[in-house]
């Protein structure tokens, strides 16, 4: 094991005791949620691991949302996930989620825990509010950028949304010239997504054609996906029809429904929830480029 890799375990170590600390004093739960379940939320770009008779959770988000239905009000967990296929500098298949879910709550109150949070958890591991990641230095005392998606497209996609969602380019320009463009110099956060990239959100009162959904980018890297969550039972299972029915045009099998999800999900109170990605946050203050070097062992060494 390399120097640079031992080092940051050990910042790896205090990234998750202080975000559990910034959760515990403010008044969060910690739970913990089976990792295999029978199904999960269908979507067309994740692949989930199968594991006997079910499969591995790609995020522990529905059964923490049962948990909302069922009165608790405050609740994070940190754990493993797993998603097929994916591996890159920035992705492996097995990771380490934070998510945490606040009744009563919606996106706005879930971008203010992100901007406290990161400046706690920088503080601790870098003795600052101020890092340097890849040659860039990112100021986390000076509060959160934000910008909606579509300012981002008038601004640098060249494109409409409309017409990014009609040619099928919306990823594309997402990632080649939105995400660049965004402020480096501090945190950002990136809001209200069309409907149609927003599947578990609440849709945006005045304004149907966005959903509630934002995600927190620093020094170019995604961290976090949150949103205003949706309750209704009805609008969410055509959701996840609709993405097996997209997942069926792009030749890939669809996957069953979430049932108990579904039927506990009209009892949810307004909430909002998010997932931020633990790797990719000690990437951050550790100043590495590849996941590789933040996680105890990558995957071919297994």
């Amino acid at each position: 094991m390399s120097s640079f890799r031992r080092a940051n375990l050990h910042l790896r170590a205090r990234v998750i005791q202080s975000v559990r600390e910034f959760f515990v004093s403010r008044g969060f739960l910690e739970v913990e949620t089976p990792h295999r379940i029978p199904a999960n939320a269908p979507e067309e770009h994740i692949e989930p691991c199968p594991a006997g008779s079910g499969y591995l959770h790609t995020s522990p988000e529905l059964c923490m949302k049962r948990l909302l239905c069922r009165g608790y009000g405050k609740i994070f967990q940190i754990c493993r996930c797993w998603r097929d296929n994916e591996r890159g500098r920035r992705h492996v298949s097995e990771f380490t989620m934070l998510e945490w879910y606040r009744a009563d709550s919606d996106y706005f109150d879930l971008m203010r825990d992100c901007q406290e949070l990161l400046e706690q958890v920088v503080r601790a591991a870098c003795g600052g509010t101020t890092l340097s990641y890849q040659g860039e230095e990112i100021d986390f005392g000076s509060g959160v950028r934000r910008i909606t998606v579509r300012e981002a497209f008038e601004r640098f996609g060249g494109a409409t949304v409309e017409a990014a969602l009609r040619d099928g380019t919306f990823d594309e320009i997402m990632v080649t010239a939105i995400e660049p463009a965004l402020p480096q110099h501090v945190p950002a956060i990136l809001m209200d997504y069309p409907a149609e990239m927003a599947a578990l959100a609440r849709l945006k009162p005045g304004d149907p054609t966005v959903g509630e959904r934002f995600e927190l980018y620093a020094g170019g890297l995604e961290l976090a996906n949150g949103f205003s969550e949706l309750n209704d039972p009805h609008e969410q299972r055509a959701r996840f029809q609709e993405a097996n029915e997209r997942r069926s045009r792009a030749g890939l099998p669809p996957l069953p429904l979430p049932e108990p999800f579904l039927t506990d999900l009209g009892t949810m109170p307004p909430a909002a929830g998010i997932a931020l990605g633990i790797d990719r946050l000690v990437m951050l203050c550790a100043n590495a480029e590849r996941i590789d070097d933040v996680v105890a062992f990558t995957p071919e060494e297994l």
